[in-house]
């Protein structure tokens, strides 16, 4: 028996509103004065000292992790305290980074794929300044699927590629979710969440290089029930940052996350 219009409505509409401000903090997330698209170079430090045209001072790194030398009148604010002449930021650990501010920029110092790494940001750069922002699926409840968390005995060093040639990415994968998609049994290896207890899960799919982004795509699974239980809303199935810049280090997923359907959901290739 169909429920009346009046059971079913709000329940969807409460659906697309709740994707709807997922979109916008997406958004605004990205184009934020000192996201991804305000980030105008990406350098690899060396031994050697290094200028760089849109950051004050010298770069260089070695034994002793990332250090700059600041010129007379170059200045860099650290954690609050204005910093002059000579500053080492020590070791930085693996995905990590600081932001060191300079006048309206920041300046990011980080590590990823065992290189160290400065990534200006500016407010006024034109990627930034120019987004209009992206293209999605229309939000579809059917793209709600219910899975099951299987961890692994030990977790799996697993080595990735990236969008930059040459560099690879190793993450700790605690396991892999198992779910049915148009009658298919499929299964992806996911990586630790952003939050305790969830999940991040990379894959591709066969819209991927059609309609949506051809590198990657990144799915959030908040939480894992007691029994295993999770939910892949693949309506958020959500581009990485290289999918609107080259200036981006992003992960690749691995082998097994290439799923042979057409995952017609979530953010598509941007404008």
């Amino acid at each position: 028996m169909t429920a009346p219009v009046s059971e079913t409505v709000p329940a969807v509409d409460d659906f697309t509103a709740e994707w709807e401000a997922w979109h916008r903090r997406q958004e605004a997330r990205l184009a934020d004065p000192h996201g991804f698209l305000a980030i105008t170079s990406l350098n690899w430090l060396t031994g050697e000292p290094q200028r760089f045209p849109d950051a004050p001072g010298e770069w260089s790194t070695g034994p002793d992790g990332v250090v700059v030398t600041l010129a007379d009148g170059e200045e860099l604010v650290i954690g609050g305290v204005p910093v002059r002449g000579q500053h080492s930021f020590g070791h930085i650990p693996e995905r990590g980074g600081v932001n060191a501010v300079w006048g309206d920029a920041v300046i990011e110092v980080a590590r990823r794929g065992g290189n160290d790494i400065v990534r200006p940001r500016h407010p006024d750069n034109g990627l930034r300044t120019a987004f209009r922002g992206t293209p999605a699926y229309t939000p579809d409840p059917r793209w709600v699927v219910s899975g099951r968390y299987v961890p692994f005995a030990e977790p799996r060093p697993t080595a990735v590629g990236s969008v930059v040639d040459g560099l690879e990415h190793v993450y700790d994968a605690p396991g892999q979710v198992e779910f049915t998609l148009d009658g298919l049994g499929l299964a992806l290896t996911a990586f630790p969440g952003h939050q305790p207890g969830g999940l991040t899960i990379l894959f591709t799919d066969a819209t991927s290089g059609v309609t949506t982004y051809a590198a990657n795509r990144s799915l959030q699974v908040p939480s894992v029930g007691a029994d295993g239980t999770v939910v892949l809303d693949f309506n958020r199935a959500a581009n990485l940052p290289c999918a609107y810049t080259d200036l981006a280090t992003c992960p690749l997923p691995p082998a097994e996350n290439r799923l042979p359907v057409a995952v017609e959901a979530g953010e598509k290739i941007p404008a």
